[in-house]
């Protein structure tokens, strides 16, 4: 009998680079429509909704490949692996597009966060506001940016691939 096995590398790479080009394509959108200042919640779930499609296919087709067997360490490193391409290629993006296509983003984002804080906390004392955004200018830098994306994309993949492969798990029978 023959063992069929599915390349981890492959499906990861062709999936990941799905799913950044997918998330890119929102991202895009959503600066055309001059609504990347308030990110708009559609955004994020539809982020949440092409990663979960995109790796529960790439699961579909890992264990198709390997004649309809998957272990639930398999799911893991597949899943994993399409969220890392995928948020690394995203990461990029981000980063590229806060200091070369949109440099003036996050001095954008942080008088719009200002004008927030002010709208929902009229009492706020000068102190309090200006220790308020230099934390929030700390979160802003583009390499946290690009750190917090990476983490957000390992997080979220490891949950989907932990819950997608649970169910679609089928080891390869044993023979003694």
């Amino acid at each position: 009998m023959e063992n069929q096995t599915a390349s981890v590398k492959k499906i990861g790479l062709n999936y990941g680079l799905i799913l950044a080009l997918l998330t890119i394509g929102v991202s895009v959108i959503v600066y055309v429509l001059g609504m990347h200042l308030e990110q708009p919640w559609w955004q994020s779930v539809l982020n949440f909704i092409f990663m979960t499609v995109c790796i529960v296919y790439g699961l579909k087709a890992f264990k198709s490949g390997s004649g309809g067997f998957m272990s639930l360490g398999d799911a893991l490193k597949t899943g994993l692996l399409i969220s890392l391409i995928a948020g690394v290629i995203g990461s990029i993006f981000t980063y590229l597009f806060i200091t070369v296509i949109e440099p003036d983003f996050i001095p954008q984002m942080l008088d719009a966060t200002q004008e927030k804080m002010i709208e929902q906390n009229p009492n706020m004392t000068q102190e309090q506001m200006d220790m308020a955004m230099g934390m929030t200018e700390k979160f802003m830098s583009p390499w946290i940016m690009f750190a917090m994306g990476m983490i957000a994309s390992l997080f979220f993949g490891f949950i989907i691939s932990l819950i997608s492969g649970l169910i679609m798990k089928q080891n390869r029978p044993t023979y003694e």
